[in-house]
């Protein structure tokens, strides 16, 4: 991982050695795009305030996460079809995670399957699940995550009905997939990537091949899953699936008050401020502007996470000051996976860990704990961030 300093060094080097197809469908959001820009925009209008003259030593980035102390604010993402960013990616993801002692979460439509990754890592995990129409199914593989001693559920609340992203469907990454000749082609120019696949433990969906009667391929397995997510699915529902899990409960897709009242009184332990990195709803807000408002509305009820446009370090402290106890990342550390593997990974949560620690002491702070609104000395009009009384 020579000359990478930063995210964006990784996304260019994973657009050279990853397939475009693969690697267009971590990058894209729906239709236009717009939330997937505010995202990453709105972010950016939020000013952090510097400090000088204050003593920065000793500085401390741990928090915890559902009661576990971790030494970043940091946890991994559910990111589909990571195992295809690289062979084996979710195990090389999951490893990075391990060694830097923070969560990783597996999704539903990963390539690698819970029990490949529990095999392989040997430590607990999140699992994140996308609730089907068939309830025997879903109840099988929360059964499978409990075997496999996974931490938490991360329940994706948002996916209903699938947004659709452009160039997936110009890829091919359609349901059902469709193999083309460009697609094919541009795989044989990617040799590293192709053994990497070819020698990887699984090269289907892992957690639904051999538990779906008569769908083994990609292609039947895409089209199942197509026909699966349930549009009926609302918050009665969480009761049934606090029923089948007795640990730690995430509902991921929270990006309205309302929904995050009622996410409390689902009894959820925790609720990710999301908005599925801008792959659903396009048009909808950003993650960080909605931020604050459901802070201030059940920050003291709930255990609040955030995901959508990090992509710094200097992210991370923008979300915390806002009122979030730890980030989800996606992106960045999928295009370590497709840069490198588990180096490319473990670099995307090294940089981002630096670049906390840097952001931290120029804000005048010593601990993540102790990161709040005063950090943040400009925001968008929309955020309703009080500026310190002392300004």
């Amino acid at each position: 991982m020579k000359n990478v300093a930063c995210i964006a060094d990784l996304h260019r080097l994973a657009s050279r050695k990853v397939p475009r197809a693969f690697f267009d469908y971590v990058c894209a959001g729906s239709y236009e795009e717009e939330t997937l820009r505010a995202n990453i925009d709105d972010l950016r209008k939020v000013k952090l305030r510097q400090r000088v003259l204050v003593d920065m030593s000793g500085r401390d980035l741990s928090t915890t996460i559902l009661g576990e102390k971790v030494p970043l604010p940091i946890a991994l993402a559910p990111v589909a079809l990571t195992g295809l960013q690289h062979g084996n990616g979710e195990i090389l993801a999951a490893q990075a995670a391990n060694d830097a002692g923070i969560p990783y979460t597996l999704s539903t439509m990963s390539i690698c399957s819970i029990e490949q990754v529990a095999e392989a890592t040997g430590k607990p995990f999140w699992f994140q699940l996308y609730m089907m129409r068939d309830r025997s199914f879903i109840a099988e593989l929360i059964g499978r995550a409990r075997a496999a001693n996974c931490s938490a559920l991360v329940l994706t609340v948002d996916l209903q009905v699938l947004g659709q992203r452009h160039c997936d469907v110009r890829n091919g990454l359609s349901v059902p997939p469709e193999f083309r000749l460009g697609n094919i082609l541009n795989m044989a120019t990617k040799p590293a990537w192709l053994l990497s696949v070819l020698k990887s433990k699984s090269r289907t969906f892992g957690n639904l091949a051999g538990h779906v009667k008569g769908m083994e391929d990609v292609k039947s397995l895409a089209q199942w899953t197509a026909t699966q997510f349930d549009q009926g699915l609302s918050w009665d529902d969480i009761a049934w699936v606090k029923s089948q899990w007795p640990g730690k409960l995430i509902l991921k897709g929270i990006l309205d008050v309302q929904d995050a009242r009622l996410a409390v009184k689902s009894g959820a332990d925790a609720i990710v401020v999301s908005n599925h990195g801008g792959r659903q709803l396009d048009g909808a807000a950003s993650s960080i502007s909605i931020l604050p408002d459901i802070v201030d509305a059940v920050g003291s009820e709930i255990e609040i996470m955030f995901d959508g446009g990090i992509r710094t370090g200097m992210d991370v402290m923008r979300a915390l000051a806002l009122g979030a106890k730890s980030c989800l990342v996606g992106r960045p550390y999928a295009w370590g996976v497709g840069a490198g593997g588990k180096a490319g990974a473990a670099k995307a949560i090294d940089i981002l860990a630096k670049e906390l620690d840097v952001t931290l002491a120029l804000c005048g702070y010593k601990r993540v704990a102790d990161i709040n609104r005063e950090a943040v000395a400009v925001a968008t009009s929309a955020m309703k961030v009080t500026a310190p009384a002392h300004c």
